[in-house]
């Protein structure tokens, strides 16, 4: 397959996942509040498609979240049915689909924010490159965080299914910890991978 049908299949796809979503969701106001960062980032990444590409590792990696988002969106982050699942099954005191969808939000943003710095050459020391992309990964999650509180402020309890919170006092610390761990993770599992993808390309 090549590049631009990868690309094209990616977009495509994830629009018809969308629009399912939108088909009785658990609550439509979450399902807005959840989505909309994904219709954002891939309205953002069409605009620059012409002037600036990502590997097919970052556009997958966009496409998995986005489908996290659209999922969570759906169902809520709280009541994610295989999720559920699992915490019955394995008598867990919550549903851990947010827990999931934190660690994407350091997991992928790290491979985005890696490379948009590699190829403008903002970072040229490889041996910061790593450190500053967990900070980037870390102010992502903690503005989100804020989000999520401005959001609940402005709304009251029709927020509670986007908070997610489900009782825990510590979730918000839970969801930037998470997001901390997946940059790390990102960072040493796919950085080599992504550096092949970007030689290959002559970057």
């Amino acid at each position: 397959m090549t590049d631009k049908r990868l690309h094209l299949f990616l977009i495509i796809s994830i629009t018809i996942i969308l629009i399912y979503s939108g088909i009785n969701p658990f609550n439509r106001f979450t399902w807005f509040l959840e989505v909309i960062p994904a219709i954002i980032g891939g309205a953002v990444l069409i605009y620059i498609y012409p002037k600036f590409k990502f590997t097919n590792l970052v556009y997958i990696l966009i496409w998995v979240h986005a489908i996290i988002l659209i999922v969570g969106g759906h169902y809520t982050y709280a009541e994610m049915p295989l999720f559920n699942w699992i915490r019955d099954t394995f008598n867990f005191s919550r549903n851990y689909y947010d827990r999931l969808g934190h660690f994407a939000q350091g997991f992928i943003p790290a491979m985005v924010a890696r490379e948009i710095l590699i190829k403008n050459s903002i970072v040229n020391k490889k041996k910061w490159l790593g450190f500053i992309v967990i900070c980037i990964c870390l102010a992502i999650s903690a503005s989100y965080e804020l989000i999520e509180f401005a959001v609940a402020k402005l709304t009251g309890t029709a927020a509670e299914a986007f908070l997610g919170t489900q009782g825990d006092v510590w979730d918000t610390q839970w969801d930037m910890f998470f997001a901390l761990i997946g940059s790390i993770v990102s960072i040493f599992t796919l950085s080599r991978y992504q550096d092949n993808q970007l030689d290959k390309n002559n970057i």
